[in-house]
């Protein structure tokens, strides 16, 4: 097979068809004929030679190869329209896409950011809160510019770098019972650096262990922490009034084998840098503020 070249056009009917879930919808999304539509996808399962779709009367259904097809085409479809967006502002200075940890989404920096895009009207700021495993892996794939994101300390690579104290915390109100046979914890889902570091300590303590919540959302977790679920780490910006933090006169020890970094892909933009400068002297504010 020949380089197949992937036609925009092609994509943008090809992501509405999964959309809408039928032919006819999806001419009407993107104003064309359910025939035009129709022909435009036989054009694309040509040029990739295998079907897209399983066709079942008017319902439509992406086969194997159109869900890994539906992924690339809406990030290129967005990638296309950033292109098109900062190309065509006036004045513009290019985009920067930024992650960062959900903790800090709820926190002060969303006032940073704020200010800092209004100074730079030209500039397209993305950001996207997320687990520090999903903002490393994307930083490494290039769909990242910058990122503030959680690791074990003393990795190398970055621009700078804060320890964090991480504390285990259970509900004011409804503390968990620490005499129990198995310590019942919180956490996010199974590759989070705050979850691993939670069950190794359990375990080095010689105590058993048994997820009993398990969210992939900040608020769901603290909420849980509050309702008396179980047990969970949270750095201590994430601590929230229903909470009472555990001590090591508790046989819980804050956790300090984590920091906090900043770090920017190899070829960084200079707006990237001057973000990065501006996240830097915030964190180091922030971690002056918890010392």
């Amino acid at each position: 097979m020949g380089a197949v070249m992937l036609d925009l056009d092609l994509l943008r009917s090809f992501v509405s068809v999964v959309d809408a879930g039928g032919f006819t919808r999806a001419g009407e999304r993107v104003h064309r004929s359910q025939s035009t539509v129709s022909q435009q996808i036989k054009r694309l399962e040509d040029s990739l030679q295998r079907p897209l779709f399983h066709r079942a009367g008017k319902q439509v259904t992406p086969t194997e190869d159109g869900e890994v097809l539906l992924s690339y085409a809406r990030r290129i479809l967005a990638l296309a329209e950033e292109a098109r967006d900062v190309l065509t502002r006036p004045g513009h200075e290019g985009a920067v896409r930024l992650g960062i940890p959900e903790d800090f989404a709820a926190y002060r920096l969303t006032e940073l950011l704020a200010s800092f895009s209004r100074s730079r009207p030209g500039l397209r700021l993305d950001v996207r809160a997320d687990q520090s495993k999903y903002l490393r892996r994307d930083l490494e794939r290039g769909e990242l510019d910058l990122a503030l994101l959680k690791r074990d300390a003393g990795e190398k690579g970055a621009l700078a770098v804060w320890p964090e104290r991480v504390h285990w915390v259970t509900s004011r109100v409804h503390p968990v019972d620490l005499s129990g046979t198995s310590i019942p914890l919180i956490g996010f889902p199974a590759g989070c650096l705050y979850r691993t570091r939670a069950i190794h300590a359990i375990e080095a303590a010689g105590k058993t262990w048994h997820m009993a919540y398990s969210s992939s959302s900040l608020a769901g977790i603290q909420a849980a922490v509050a309702a008396g679920l179980g047990l969970s780490i949270l750095s201590e910006m994430a601590i929230q009034q229903g909470h009472r933090v555990l001590s090591a006169a508790d046989g819980f020890a804050p956790i300090d084998e984590t920091e906090l970094a900043l770090v920017a892909a190899p070829d960084a933009s200079p707006a990237t840098l001057r973000l990065a400068d501006s996240l830097a002297a915030f964190c180091g504010s922030v971690q002056a503020q918890a010392a």
